[in-house]
């Protein structure tokens, strides 16, 4: 899994959005980032995750926080992924998985008793200063805002 702890500085992303924008880390400077690895747009994990964040954004933005969500999808892709379920953050799309092998999400899975390379659903909560506070590994995805506020008072 992923080679960072907490503690560690964040590396400085940067990635295309589902609107053809580019967003960084250093563009957030001064927040609270919810930066979250998925595996795939459209499936029901992705879905129940993406749109918990979304019912939960306003009170997420009250607090400061700014929410990112990665995955190797396309930029195509995310824009249905977000006019579907009205999603008000950005997607980044990682088809190279660079932002992936930064943050150490991208490696070997099993399901159903098949072995293939994937991303690993994981949260970096990362502070106003760039450092990572919090990795939550394997997120609930019913739940994830609770798990963050939990954290994140």
């Amino acid at each position: 899994m992923t080679h960072l702890k907490e503690g560690d500085k964040a590396p400085i992303f940067k990635g295309i959005d589902q609107e053809g924008k580019q967003v960084s880390l250093t563009d957030l400077k001064g927040k609270k980032v919810i930066l979250y690895f998925y595996p795939k747009d459209m499936t029901p994990g992705c879905t129940a995750q993406a749109c918990n964040l979304r019912d939960n954004y306003q009170a997420l933005l009250k607090k400061g926080f700014a929410v990112v969500g990665v995955s190797t999808d396309s930029e195509k892709r995310h824009q249905k992924f977000t006019e579907k379920y009205d999603l008000p953050f950005p997607l980044l799309a990682d088809e190279d998985r660079s932002i992936h092998t930064q943050y150490g999400v991208w490696g070997e899975k099993k399901f159903m008793g098949r072995i293939f390379d994937g991303t690993h659903r994981t949260t970096f909560l990362i502070n106003e200063k760039g450092v990572i506070d919090k990795i939550i590994i394997k997120p609930d995805t019913k739940n994830h805002t609770e798990e963050i506020l939990e954290i994140w008072q």
